[in-house]
Parts: C-alpha cells; structure tokens; sequence
C-alpha cells in the first residue's frame, strides 16, 4: 500500500514537450575534452576550466561550490599529482536540449577505483560547463573501456514546462521517497526507479535495470533519514532534473551521515529515478584522551 500511494504520489500530470529530438553528442563530447584537459591541467586546473563557478563538488561531507574549494590553487598538474582518467558509459541530454549528464569508470593513476557522475548545462555562450561533479567507490569491474560509446538514455516525451514546475514536482517526488525510504528503502526505490536507469550502491558494481536493483539495494541499510534537497536545477523544459542532500542511517550499529545525489526525468507514469548513489561522510577519527 506504502508503495502503491507513492507511485500514484509522483505520477502528476505530464505536460508534452517538443516533437524535436536533441542529440547527446555534444554533452558526451564536452566530458571527453574535461578528461583529456586534466593530465596537463590536473584537477584544480581542469575542474575550473570546465566548471561554472557556481557548480557543485561534494566534498568532505560537504556540498561545496568550486570556486570555494579550489581557491588559490594551481590551474597547472603539480609534481607527484595522481593522473586520473575518467569515461562516459552511460548518458543524456533534457528534451530542450541545453542540459545533460554523463557517468562511467575511473582510474586513478591507471588503477580503476569507482565512477564519476556529471551534469551539464549549455550556457548563454554555447559553451558547456559542468554544474555538479560526483563520484562513487562503486566497483567498475566490466565496465566497457575508453574507446566504448555510452549507452543513451532516451530523450524524455513528456515534461512539466519549465524548470521552476520541475523543480516543485520534484521536491515533493523526494519528500515521498524520504518517508518510504524511512520504513523500507528497497521498496521506496524500487517504486521509483527507472527501468533504464542507474544505480550506484558501493562496492557493487553499477546495478542497470530492475533485474540488477533488488540485489544492489540490498547492499544498502534497510532504513535511511533523507533530509530535504538541498539544491540542484532542471532543463528548460521540465523534463530532467537533478537533486542533493542530506542522509543519515546506521550500518553495524554506527550512526553514519553523508549525502544522496539523484537524476530524475519526468515519464508519462510520473518522475523517474535514473541515476542514484550515496556519498558517505568520512568517518571522524575519536578524539585523543586526556585533558
């Protein structure tokens, strides 16, 4: 019953949008040159380059804006900086065209150590930047390699019309699923999320699909607290948006907190989850005895 009154919460009215078909190339290719500008540039030099000032890192268990955590440093890779590599496997671009993401594997001087998550926004100048940068420790065991071409989500049929009404719809669809996942989050998710999506559960490898979500949701506490979205935007035509915030949950009786990030596209159905992970705090080291 829980599940069925949460679907029918985010179902909505959908509102269609333009018959014109946007193509993803320009987001893929605009990661492609992000990645390819870091081993001269390294990560302070490159996040910036291609980042608005204003874009997102989770960083420390803190949402931060890039400007703030690369202050002062160097735009040039410095002497012993590690090379990190990175890959699109997985992306897409909002129906009206001006905003998209991609994902996929990463390497750390050459040894694969999880996945980055990125979304885009086309600016006034027609040049793309990144508004939000994450990653997750989710194993990329088989992932495809540089060369691979990404699978494509399909461009969205319906939207809500403009990013405001977006993001209103979406706030209450994260609401929902905050007060699902707080009895039973496997089946908050699994009601919400798209079967062309992707699910981020570390160390597992990346779940696609609702054959391979059961299981990765498994992977995860039976109970999470999320916290209201804190921030994110939506495409121009209401039909792809994307959201952070505060988690908290317990795992082998530790009280644990850190944030979610999602990726949601309007369906005929209702909002869509096609891309979640959480992003846990660093665990804080005791504090050392005596006075």
């Amino acid at each position: 019953m829980r599940t069925l009154g949460l679907a029918l919460f985010l179902a909505g009215l959908a509102t269609p949008v333009s018959a014109q078909t946007p193509d993803a190339a320009p987001v893929v290719a605009a990661e492609r040159a992000f990645a390819a500008d870091f081993p001269a540039m390294g990560l302070a030099g490159s996040f910036q380059a291609w980042g608005r000032p204003d874009a997102i890192l989770i960083n420390a268990g803190q949402a931060q804006q890039i400007a703030a955590v690369f202050e002062g440093a160097p735009l040039t890779r410095q002497p012993g900086e590690p090379l990190i590599e990175w890959w699109p496997t997985f992306a897409g671009v909002a129906k009206s065209g001006e905003m998209g993401f991609t994902t996929g594997p990463a390497a750390r001087d050459q040894e694969p150590y999880g996945h980055y998550f990125t979304v885009w926004k086309r600016q006034d100048d027609g040049q793309w930047r990144w508004v939000y940068d994450g990653g997750s420790n989710a194993s990329p065991a088989g992932q495809p390699g540089a060369d691979s071409e990404p699978r494509i989500l399909p461009v969205a049929t319906v939207g809500a019309g403009s990013a405001e009404a977006a993001m209103a719809e979406v706030r209450a669809a994260e609401a929902a699923l905050a007060t699902a996942a707080a009895v039973d989050q496997k089946a908050a998710h699994l009601s919400v999320l798209a079967a062309d999506g992707r699910l981020y559960v570390a160390p597992l490898p990346p779940a696609e699909g609702p054959d391979a979500y059961p299981a990765a949701l498994d992977g995860w506490p039976a109970r999470f607290a999320f916290g209201a979205t804190e921030g994110g935007g939506a495409s121009e035509a209401g039909d792809m948006a994307w959201t952070y915030g505060p988690a908290a949950w317990a795992r082998d009786g530790v009280d644990r907190r850190g944030h979610y990030m999602r990726l949601w596209q309007k369906r005929p159905e209702g909002w869509r989850l096609v891309m979640a992970q959480l992003i846990p705090a660093p665990i804080a080291a005791p504090s050392p005895g005596g006075g």
